[in-house]
């Protein structure tokens, strides 16, 4: 069992985790190998971050995590209001004001030994707080991000909903060998009909003039990404989803990458192409400004519960 002494000592400074009923620090967050969320990466996830001491649009982030169970037939022990406060406590038990907080449904190992029928797995929720992370450093947002554009096409939505969020990475991290072997920073990927996608954990936004425009395939729908296409209405920019060819990424006047763990992630450079005077664009500026200004609209923010209101949630 945990108590509020735990992080005290320091047993969960590293982080918080909850496992198979239980909360474990990080580094005793662990699966059996036969687990299918790790042999058959047969797991949906999500992740939220806690900035300030609250969960930035945590109800949005919960309402995608049930879609993406429901597609895939995942249910495990918990209901909502459970995943919610397992969460609360995560973040609490390592007394983190600034926070990468996951959650993941795994399918599991089936009961029958053998078996290769989904149903006879016991699926099961895994959640987890830890310091805050981003998937472009700050020091390279700073100066924008080098993407390099794959040569590995994005795999099709048709074979892979990109709308429900999986650790199938395999074709976003042969993206990411390319791009380290040739010194860039990162990685975005386009589809087989030529049309841009997104990269390895972030959505892609291209501006050209007052349009903001971000790809209607191969994507995730991001959190932030929602969040951007929202902000521009204020800031009298045309925010949309639309198709975006090579040709349109040629010619755009900025490029920006979004994400969970980062926000606005400003680009300078694409392939061999240098982005204005190879700096953060100024309506990129505007977006990551007006991104981290809503972190205190009440309608977004969620503050973190203290421990002892969620007590008990421990199984025995």
């Amino acid at each position: 069992m945990t108590d509020q002494n735990d992080n005290k000592a320091g047993r969960f400074a590293g982080g918080a985790a909850w496992v198979r009923g239980r909360f474990v620090p990080m580094d005793e967050a662990v699966l059996p190998v036969t687990d299918w969320g790790f042999t058959r990466s047969d797991v949906v996830y999500d992740v939220v971050h806690v900035h300030d001491g609250a969960f930035f649009r945590l109800q949005d982030h919960l309402d995608r995590f049930e879609r993406a169970m429901a597609r895939r037939r995942l249910k495990p022990a918990e209901d909502r209001a459970a995943i919610e406060a397992i969460l609360h406590r995560c973040v609490a038990l390592a007394g983190l004001s600034h926070a990468y907080v996951a959650m993941a449904c795994s399918r599991g190992r089936p009961r029958v030994a053998g078996s290769r029928r989904p149903e006879d797995c016991d699926n099961h929720l895994i959640a987890y707080a830890i310091p805050w992370i981003d998937v472009i450093p700050k020091d390279v947002q700073a100066r924008g991000a080098h993407l390099w554009i794959a040569g590995t096409p994005r795999v099709p939505d048709a074979s892979v909903d990109p709308t429900v969020k999986n650790y199938q990475w395999s074709d976003l991290t042969s993206g990411l060998l390319e791009a380290h072997d040739e010194g860039y920073d990162t990685a975005i990927l386009f589809d087989r009909d030529g049309f841009l996608t997104e990269g390895p954990g972030f959505n892609v936004f291209i501006v050209s003039g007052d349009r903001v425009l971000t790809p209607d395939r191969g994507a995730l729908q991001g959190i932030t990404r929602k969040t951007v296409l929202e902000l521009c209405d204020g800031l009298g920019l045309e925010g949309r989803v639309a198709p975006i060819t090579r040709e349109m990424l040629d010619e755009a006047d900025e490029i920006f990458t979004t994400t969970t763990a980062g926000g606005v992630m400003p680009v300078s450079r694409v392939g061999g192409r240098i982005l204005g005077n190879d700096r953060p664009g100024p309506v990129t500026m505007r977006l990551y400004d007006a991104y981290w200004a809503a972190h205190a609209d009440p309608r977004y923010a969620t503050p973190v519960l203290p421990l002892d209101a969620t007590a008990g949630l421990e199984a025995a």
